[in-house]
């Protein structure tokens, strides 16, 4: 969310950001709507300080005892005070009007965000490592299966199943499969606390409308969420209640930087994907995700999302996957961001990248939402903090990675080395005899 005096002070800059974004210039709409809402506000002062002037003058009428005068002003008065209730309301409809017109203006990007419209104007970071097939991991298999034809021949991985009981979108595991899923997710959450120095916290699953907005959830996507009763909202991802718990605070900067972590379930609605995606786990309305979650000064921020990215990928290095990093560019990356970073894992059944995690900075587009400040050492401020957060990652689509990079000729799944200890041994996966 932005400033209206910034924007005031730097219309140019803020029509370019919306430029890169796709959109129309729209600082000259914003600021008609800010003259409006001033003037409201002048009005209102404007009553107010001849309300005090005329009790001044009140005064001096009784007590020079003159009765008439002091009734006129005292009439003048009762006028001024009827008028005050339509001025509040037209303040607050003008403030309104405002606010819900910057709520709905996405973060403009860093200068060095590359332009485009779309996952096509992506550009590389880097890549590492090389394919499984260039490396011999995938010997005898001549035509690597996706993770959903290796879970379903397994007998331990059914969407029937999660359909007659959910419908389309979910996905029941069984078995070592379902261990091995929650194998990945135990290690994540011990690599980031315990080597990245992150603060694991159990959050609640059902925020309220404040904090779906604090994290830019709301209002523009209230369709892509899943709405619980009249209150609540399930999470789409830990990123909402991690974020929010620094809403509506003063932190100090000794404080600075808070990084959270959280193994949660989410919840999509998945409203823009209809047709993409359909068989397999990548794209459920509930899936687990590790989420990496810091709390910044505005000087450090740049740096944050460096480490971030480091402790993402620490974790597919750990499980010895093929991937890249993408630079996303202003059409593809997210509402609340100011650069993203996205992780894509190699797949060999799918022949192709998928996204495994995504790393954005956000500058204080969500701290102005959420009201999230701190002050420096020497007692200045408070100043919005910044926010940042990231998958470290998402558990499903690492258990996809893992089963189509680690998949034997029989269709048995060697488990990685790393993960061997949460699976109590257990280093292959096979079908039930």
């Amino acid at each position: 969310m932005y400033d209206i005096r910034w924007i005031r002070e730097n219309a140019a800059a803020f029509d370019k950001g919306l430029e890169r974004r796709g959109l129309a210039p729209l600082s000259s709409s914003l600021l008609e709507l800010d003259d409006v809402r001033r003037s409201s506000i002048a009005k209102a002062q404007a009553t107010q300080e001849r309300r005090n002037a005329l009790s001044k003058e009140i005064g001096k009428a009784m007590g020079a005892k003159d009765v008439a005068l002091a009734d006129k002003l005292k009439a003048e008065v009762a006028a001024l005070k009827e008028q005050q209730p339509a001025l509040e309301a037209e303040e607050k409809a003008a403030k309104d009007a405002l606010d819900e017109k910057l709520a709905a203006i996405p973060n403009a990007p860093f200068d060095d965000v590359p332009d485009g419209a779309d996952e096509h104007g992506n550009v590389v970071l880097h890549v590492h490592g090389v394919k499984p097939e260039e490396r011999g991991l995938l010997k005898g298999v001549n035509a690597p299966k996706q993770h959903f034809e290796l879970g379903e021949a397994l007998g331990q991985m059914d969407f029937e199943k999660a359909a007659k009981l959910s419908g389309s979108r979910f996905v029941v595991l069984q078995s070592q499969i379902a261990r091995l899923s929650r194998a990945i997710g135990q290690f994540m959450l011990d690599t980031h606390t315990e080597e990245h120095g992150y603060t694991e916290v159990n959050p609640p699953l059902l925020v309220r409308d404040d904090a779906m907005f604090g994290t830019a959830q709301l209002p523009k996507f209230r369709e892509d969420q899943f709405r619980a009763g009249e209150d609540h909202w399930l999470i789409p991802t830990a990123e909402v209640p991690l974020t929010n718990l620094a809403r509506e605070s003063i932190l100090s900067e000794e404080e600075l930087p808070l990084r959270f972590t959280a193994l949660t379930p989410c919840f999509r609605s998945e409203a823009g994907s209809a047709g993409r995606d359909t068989r397999g786990m990548l794209r459920q309305h509930q899936f687990e995700k590790v989420e990496l979650v810091s709390i910044t000064a505005p000087e450090k921020s740049r740096e944050e999302h460096e480490r971030m990215l480091a402790c993402a990928e620490a974790v597919l290095k750990k499980l010895d996957l093929h991937y890249r990093v993408m630079t996303l560019c202003t059409g593809d990356m997210g509402f609340a961001s100011q650069k993203t970073w996205d992780i894509e894992a190699w797949l060999p059944g799918q022949k192709t990248y998928r996204e495994i995690s995504s790393c954005s900075v956000c500058g204080d587009f969500q701290a102005r939402r959420m009201n999230a400040r701190y002050k420096t050492k020497d007692g200045k401020g408070p100043f919005f903090v910044h926010t940042l957060n990231g998958s470290g990652t998402a558990v499903g689509r690492a258990l996809i990675a893992v089963m189509e990079n680690y998949q034997n000729a029989d269709g048995s799944i060697t488990v990685p080395d790393v993960l061997v200890p949460y699976m109590r041994g257990v280093t292959r996966i096979e079908k039930a005899a």
